[in-house]
């Protein structure tokens, strides 16, 4: 069960000397809630409650990928890695040869063979995606995007709303 909810009351257990809380669900599900009160532990997760935007910082820079794929006329797919070339991090990783790392690895290129003690290794450039980027990362390649979009024409967000799009991310 996943919802949101309102601390009303915190003390400490006196016998254990650790915080005690009351939570007012924003639920009705009564049933699930008393299962769940019979359970011997439970995984929480309390956190700042955030109202969800439609749009963030990495559906924003997918909107733009759109509109340059079609503009250029090559898929978004292609775009997303060459903005990821362009502006994104990566490492390098070496792998036995024999191994399919399309089954391991996303966003990536070949960068190389070599020997060592008899067995050969290719080594692949890998980059990380979008979704797994900090601030200043998704900051770095979001503006990478937007320059190349300006330079094929096509309308990008207002500075300011793209500042406060990337202050929110992660």
């Amino acid at each position: 069960m996943q919802t949101t909810a309102k601390i009303t009351d915190v003390n400490i257990d006196f016998e254990t000397r650790k915080p005690k809380i009351s939570l007012l669900l924003d639920t009705n599900e009564l049933d699930t809630v008393r299962a769940l009160k019979n359970e011997d532990k439970l995984n929480i997760d309390l956190k700042k409650y955030r109202k969800k935007r439609s749009l963030n910082s990495n559906n924003y820079a997918w909107e733009l990928i759109t509109q340059i794929a079609n503009v250029i006329r090559s898929n978004k797919e292609e775009v997303y890695l060459l903005m990821l070339k362009r502006y994104g991090q990566s490492q390098m990783i070496s792998v036995l040869k024999e191994i399919d790392v399309t089954k391991f690895l996303k966003y990536y290129e070949e960068a190389g063979e070599s020997t060592l003690n008899g067995k050969v290794f290719k080594h692949y450039k890998v980059y990380t995606g979008s979704s797994e980027m900090d601030t200043k990362e998704m900051s770095i390649l979001i503006d990478g995007i937007v320059s190349e979009a300006k330079e094929l024409g096509i309308e990008t967000m207002p500075e300011g709303e793209l500042k406060s799009l990337l202050e929110q991310w992660h």
